[in-house]
């Protein structure tokens, strides 16, 4: 599908600009989801250059950040997260809530980049930081710019979220659980809402509670069964259900293969 939008937002050539940014930021965002990262550099790099506005600049290089986690290059994302989290830092008192938005997401960005790095001061000042920004929109946020993929809220659950996110990463499973319970990330777009529920099963399976930890991957099954296939992550998490128990249900043994777990 997006092959040939790609090709009539092109022949449009500068009255094109708007949708074909959008496209390509779209596309850049799938590709680095289903690990394509070199098409992914490409239509990133193609969607900056059509990008019209600071928010829209800041869109993409959050999916680019997000690019480089997943390849692994942790400094390099964490730099780059840091770089435009100044760019589209707000003067707070005159801020509007998009600016404050925008700048939110960034220093989350800059928080997830600098935990994976080891950096748990900075992750803890970006979050410092945009819990500030979450305070000051006192609700969750959805932008006019919630066509762009990474931006569509933002506000005190998101900022919750990805304290969570953080407390993973380090993991303490028990901190998670405990975070989780004053969290009710129904108002998150799916992907969020998703890696939060996986954060839940992991610590669950990692504190011995492995049928709770399945009800989380069942419970994203039944959103979202075409996302739970491409994450690593549910594998991962699947995979200490299985060495925990002694057996396993059909309905288990339907969840390996959905996730590419051999038994």
């Amino acid at each position: 599908m997006m092959p040939p939008l790609l090709r009539d937002a092109e022949a449009l050539g500068d009255d094109g600009r708007g949708i074909r940014f959008q496209l390509l930021q779209l596309s850049g965002w799938l590709m680095v989801q289903t690990r394509q990262f070199n098409a992914a550099e490409v239509a990133l790099r193609r969607a900056m250059d059509d990008a019209t506005d600071r928010l829209e600049g800041a869109a993409t290089m959050n999916t680019w950040c997000w690019l480089l986690l997943r390849q692994g290059d942790l400094g390099k994302a964490y730099d780059l997260a840091v770089r435009w989290a100044d760019e589209t830092e707000p003067r707070i008192t005159r801020a509007s809530p998009e600016e404050l938005s925008t700048w939110g997401i960034m220093l989350l960005r800059v928080s997830g980049a600098a935990i994976r790095n080891s950096q748990q001061g900075a992750a803890q000042d970006a979050l410092r930081f945009a819990n500030s920004a979450a305070a000051a929109l006192g609700r969750e946020y959805v932008p006019r710019s919630a066509y762009l993929v990474g931006m569509r809220n933002f506000g005190p659950t998101r900022v919750k979220l990805q304290a969570a996110e953080n407390a993973s990463v380090m993991d303490q499973p028990d901190l998670v659980l405990r975070l989780s319970q004053k969290i009710s990330a129904r108002s998150q777009a799916s992907n969020n809402r998703n890696r939060h529920f996986l954060d839940v099963a992991d610590a669950y399976a990692k504190t011995g509670h492995y049928s709770e930890a399945f009800g989380k991957l069942a419970q994203i099954r039944e959103c979202s069964p075409e996302w739970l296939p491409n994450q690593r992550y549910a594998r991962d998490i699947f995979g200490k259900i299985v060495k925990g128990r002694r057996t396993l249900t059909d309905e288990m043994r339907e969840m390996a293969d959905l996730v590419g777990l051999p038994l």
